[in-house]
């Protein structure tokens, strides 16, 4: 080496340290077992550098000089109680600085690696927090004698509240009729929207007292009313007592006598010709079909009571019509008759016979809706097996006309198993976003027939069949059940009957179920997964950084002409 030259340290693969000038010149030191270190120059011989074996200390070396070489001040640190020859035992051991060299290609490298490092670490949180899940079909698990909920909620424009029943039957041979304890039932106009408060008619008697059965009678007590006369009778008596019936009807047939006499005991006390408070009439149905199509008569025998010409009433701004449901024997149609008199002011004998017209005309009128529909909604229990949900028009004292009736709907909901609260949908979304598609496969359906020869006596049917589906999830080698869904295909059609059109509803329960089952992941595997990609790239970028630097030092050394 030149004198007086600086010179830099490299650590060889052989276990010597080499020293170098700047002019490339070598310089060796041995490491000795005796804690003294060899020092040959290309300059001259050997030189000693001695190092004391205590704590960390700064050892200043003078190298003599030797021929034309001047001294050389070489400073050396070495680890506390550690023998110059000694193999370090620390894994995470520093290079000074000094020793270290900087290139553009490894910056380059470190970029890319820490890139790397952001991406894998982002992949690897959204595949943490991501929900896994296995899905397998096994045998229904549910306890034996469960029983399934239904839940529906369904408008029908043309089904009056007064006779809508809720029926449910199945393959056991259950059969309850006109459920009314979790049902509820609301009048609705023609845009389906509530005309008042809930529906409370209380469930329809039946009948039991007919005093004058087949009695036959002398003559008529009450008045045929027709289309063209019926508004003038409602006009003109304070009270109008009608009996909407048919000829067929056995029902009807029942109530004739006791009717008619009523209507001369009624004529006798109170002369429709003088006192105008109240007169009882008849349709007859099957003549005047417009007139009991415009009053809604779905049953016979109907008895409505019409007040200053209209049958609405008006109860906490619930309006509907008012009707007779009592006995039907004489002596309870006189005593309902009487009480319908005795609500009548009596002045209203002496009005009528001063101006007729001018008692017409203050009286309050409101308009009968122009239809008769009913909403129903609530929930029904069933057994699991085969079963059927019909709403129709029932009644223990009643006949329907068929040909007139129409059940025609629209679904709002309708649904199978428990409520799920927001909370347990939100985690249903989470854990199966596929899930819930078909749990109200029905919902604003529209199953309307509109009221021709072609479409009398149609019966609505759907054929549901239905899948549970069971979320579960493992917590310490432990099943504990989520929440569980029912999901279900829906097919329809119009069936043609000679029965009284109903609306059907039929559900099958598969026997086999649908098992979702949470695969929770560990923290421990997502700390793993992190210093392993933290590791291997930084491992990757170390070999390509290695194999790089190599490769651009061979490339100049054959620049140079020098081997390599």
């Amino acid at each position: 080496m030149s004198c007086g030259g600086p010179m830099e340290v490299r650590a060889s693969s052989n276990g010597l340290t080499e020293l170098k000038t700047l002019d490339g010149s070598p310089t060796k030191l041995r490491a000795s077992s005796g804690g003294s270190a060899e020092l040959r120059t290309s300059c001259g011989g050997p030189a000693e550098l001695r190092a004391s074996s205590g704590g960390p200390a700064e050892l200043w070396a003078v190298v003599e000089e030797t021929q034309h070489c001047s001294a050389v001040l070489l400073r050396v640190i070495t680890l506390p109680n550690k023998d110059f020859t000694a193999i370090p035992l620390n894994a995470a051991m520093k290079i000074p600085r000094d020793l270290t060299e900087a290139s553009l290609s490894g910056a380059g490298l470190s970029i890319i690696a820490a890139l790397s490092m952001v991406f894998l670490f982002g992949m690897e949180l959204n595949d943490y927090m991501t929900v896994n899940t296995s899905t397998a079909v096994v045998v229904d698990r549910s306890p034996d004698g469960e029983f399934l909920r239904i839940d529906f909620n369904i408008s029908f424009p043309s089904l009056s509240c007064e006779f809508a029943s809720v029926d449910v039957s199945d393959i056991l041979g259950t059969n309850r009729l006109n459920i009314t304890k979790t049902i509820r039932k609301f009048s609705i106009d023609p845009n389906l929207k509530p005309t008042g408060s809930e529906y409370h008619p209380g469930p329809i008697p039946t009948v039991s007292k007919h005093g004058d059965d087949f009695e036959e009678e002398s003559g008529d007590g009450s008045v045929l009313i027709t289309t063209a006369t019926f508004d003038q009778y409602a006009h003109q008596y304070a009270i109008l007592a009608v009996n909407f019936y048919a000829p067929w009807c056995y029902w009807s047939n029942r109530l004739r006598p006791a009717w008619e006499r009523t209507a001369k005991i009624i004529r006798e006390r109170y002369d429709p010709e003088v006192d105008e408070r109240i007169l009882m009439g008849k349709v007859d149905c099957t003549e005047q079909i417009n007139l009991c199509r415009r009053h809604h008569i779905q049953g016979y025998p109907s008895i409505r009571i019409f007040r200053k010409g209209s049958d609405v009433r008006e109860d906490h701004g619930h309006h509907d019509h008012e009707s007779y449901y009592g006995e039907r024997d004489t002596d309870s149609l006189v005593a309902a008759m009487e009480t319908l008199v005795a609500s009548i002011p009596k002045v209203f004998r002496e009005l009528a016979l001063e101006d007729k017209s001018q008692v017409q005309n203050d009286s309050v009128k409101r308009p009968a809706p122009s239809t008769s529909g009913c909403r129903v909604e609530g929930f029904v229990r069933v057994k699991k097996v085969p079963g059927n949900l019909i709403i129709s028009a029932r009644s223990g004292a009643h006949s329907f006309d068929a040909s007139l009736m129409n059940v025609s709907h629209v679904i709002s909901h309708f649904s199978f198993g428990k409520k799920l609260s927001l909370k347990m949908h939100s985690e249903m979304k989470r854990l199966t976003p596929h899930l819930g598609g078909s749990h109200d496969r029905l919902a604003d359906k529209s199953y309307i027939i509109s009221h021709d020869d072609n479409t009398a006596n149609v019966t609505i049917e759907h054929y549901l069949q239905l899948v549970k589906t069971e979320i579960v999830t493992r917590k310490s080698s432990k099943e504990l059940k989520l929440f569980e869904e029912y999901e279900y295909t829906a097919h329809s059609s119009l069936v043609h009957s000679l029965d009284i059109p109903v609306s059907k509803f039929h559900f099958e329960p598969s026997p086999m179920q649908v098992l979702v089952t949470e695969i929770p992941k560990s923290f421990s595997h997502f700390i793993t997964n992190l210093c392993a990609i933290t590791g291997g790239v930084f491992t990757v970028a170390g070999i390509l950084d290695s194999i790089l630097h190599n490769t651009m030092r061979i490339v100049k050394k054959v620049e140079l002409g020098k081997q390599f």
